[in-house]
């Protein structure tokens, strides 16, 4: 952890999705450090008992809670809020779970799987191991975001122009993330924290873990920002790079496809490779594995890759 809050946003007050109306749990200035207390995105449903039995009980209207919202003071629509992600304080347990009708393969794992993950919570840079080896951490927040504009209430699940469920796990410790404001006082919130994700999330979950999130909260006035985006602080394949990746690829004129085709061969590989059950293979690749638009120029066929680190088997 690095600052220290001025305030605590317990876990308690948290939302289900965005809405403009919600009362805010705290007004603060611009420049204030707060601690949040994030549930994980089931809710708090999947426990370290929890089966894969759980996974057809899950009720889906306690999905991807976010603790707050923040009233930021003289933010206004045209502005953007800054938010300087200080750290993570995480708890030591998570989860993955493939759950039907949702991921990158729905149509091809249609059974309910779950893996538990336990892990060292006092150092940031131990693994968490699974069937499939050792997946190295780096905890970041999967929903950070603002209320929109439109009045009602809208889903946490997709992501928006104001931030939301943008599940990059790049927004780690040192990053600097920005956010277009829409309504006055921007309404910040924040919850589904992840222990590790690979960039595409491909089977739907990351290790989805509790955790404690401190961030700082500015203003820059008159942004006038289209969409959110975020500065890093260095590198941020390092933890992964260590023993270079297997890769596969695949080629046509559908991003879409290609993708589907690049983790298919993938999970292809891993099954081979060492043995692994497709499922486990799948939700692997999800919480460590990296998928890359290669080329897009060269029409009519794209080229989408899938990064493996190998250095989760070595």
């Amino acid at each position: 952890m690095c600052n220290a809050p001025d305030y605590t946003i317990h876990r308690h007050h948290h939302h289900f999705g965005w809405d403009n109306s919600i009362v805010p749990v705290q007004t603060v200035a611009p420049g204030t450090t707060l601690e949040f207390e994030c549930i994980d995105s089931s809710g708090g449903q999947i426990t370290p008992e929890s089966t894969t039995a759980d996974i057809a009980k899950l009720d889906f209207a306690k999905i991807n809670p976010v603790s707050g919202p923040i009233y930021i003071d003289g933010a206004e629509p045209g502005d953007a809020v800054k938010v300087k992600i200080e750290g993570f304080g995480p708890s030591g347990f998570g989860w993955t779970a493939n759950i039907p009708g949702f991921g990158l393969l729905a149509d091809q794992f249609e059974e309910p799987s779950l893996q538990l993950w336990h892990y060292d919570k006092d150092k940031l840079g131990t693994s968490a191991y699974g069937p499939g080896g050792r997946v190295p951490l780096k905890p970041f927040a999967g929903t950070i975001g603002l209320a929109p504009a439109a009045p009602g209430e809208h889903s946490v699940v997709p992501p928006r122009r104001m931030g939301g469920n943008l599940d990059i796990r790049d927004l780690a410790a040192g990053t600097e993330l920005y956010l277009p404001v829409e309504v006055a006082g921007a309404l910040f919130s924040m919850g589904d924290t992840h222990a590790a994700q690979g960039d595409g999330e491909v089977c739907g979950t990351a290790i989805e873990s509790r955790m404690n999130a401190i961030v700082t909260l500015d203003l820059v006035k008159g942004a006038n920002l289209n969409m959110p985006r975020f500065t890093t602080p260095g590198p941020v394949t390092n933890h992964l790079d260590q023993k270079g990746y297997e890769v596969t690829t695949g080629i046509g004129d559908s991003l879409m496809q290609g993708a589907r085709d690049a983790l298919s061969g993938m999970i292809d590989l891993l099954c081979a490779q060492h043995n692994m059950n497709a499922v486990d293979a799948y939700m692997l690749c999800s919480v460590c594995g990296d998928l890359r638009i290669s080329e897009i120029v060269d029409q009519p066929n794209w080229v989408v890759s899938f990064y493996f680190p190998r250095v989760v088997f070595e």
